[in-house]
């Protein structure tokens, strides 16, 4: 063997070497039950270490954690790390909404964080949004904090969340595929802390619902200006 050869196969096993200590400490990180697991476990507040299964899709890996045969995806928000899953369950008496953030690993599809909420319908009546508040993971790299929720109402046209002190940002209103509209919005960090309202406007940007929000895990249901 040539001196030229040899340095060709020192070289190449040192790739192969690369790779295979990637691919290992990938799979001991995102595994279900692995570092990220433990890491969210403590997050959680669990003593034991949760196993977050993966899957090829976003939906399979949402179906597999929650362990729901059926799920039914109204729209889809593609983040950095991920996606945004916002979802609707049947259920006629109540309004629900349900928000799944999956990210994407090199060994598939894993749950990140998530939530839902459910009001009754009968509480509706006046109601110009309903929303959930989401923080962020301390230590979790995620798309939170977040604000979601449903318009109720046809004559909010947009929806702003405040922060005092900070600013103001711009939900994003969108057609989920069953024709209902919802709105979120991203958040800073400080909204973890900060109190912040809830504004919705009509399409002459006049102010018709608005709500304070103080705590971070907040969900409910504003209604119109009388």
């Amino acid at each position: 063997m040539t001196k030229r050869n040899r340095w060709i196969w020192i070289f190449s096993g040192l790739i192969l070497a690369s790779v295979l200590l990637f691919y290992a400490i990938v799979y001991m990180y995102d595994r279900p039950g692995g570092l990220l697991d433990q890491r969210m476990s403590q997050a959680m507040g669990q003593n034991n270490t949760i196993h977050i299964p993966l899957g090829k899709t976003p939906e399979e890996a949402i179906q597999r954690f929650r362990r729901s045969p059926m799920i039914n995806v109204i729209h889809r928000e593609p983040v950095e790390g991920g996606v945004l899953l916002f979802m609707k369950r049947n259920k006629q008496e109540v309004s629900n909404l349900q928000l799944e953030y999956v990210r994407k690993t090199w060994l598939g599809w894993k749950w990140g964080w998530g939530g839902e909420f459910s009001i009754g319908s009968s509480l509706q009546s006046k109601s110009a949004l309903n929303y959930m508040s989401m923080p962020a993971i301390k230590g979790i790299s995620t798309a939170f904090p977040l604000v979601f929720g449903d318009v109720l109402n046809a004559s909010i046209k947009s929806v702003t969340v405040d922060i005092k002190g900070t600013g103001n940002y711009n939900a994003k209103l969108t057609k989920g595929t069953t024709g209902e509209t919802i709105w979120f919005v991203f958040l800073p960090s400080t909204a973890a802390s900060t109190p912040f309202n809830i504004e919705g406007y009509n399409e002459q940007g006049d102010l018709i619902a608005v709500k304070t929000i103080s705590d971070s895990r907040d969900s409910g249901w504003i209604d119109l200006r009388d």
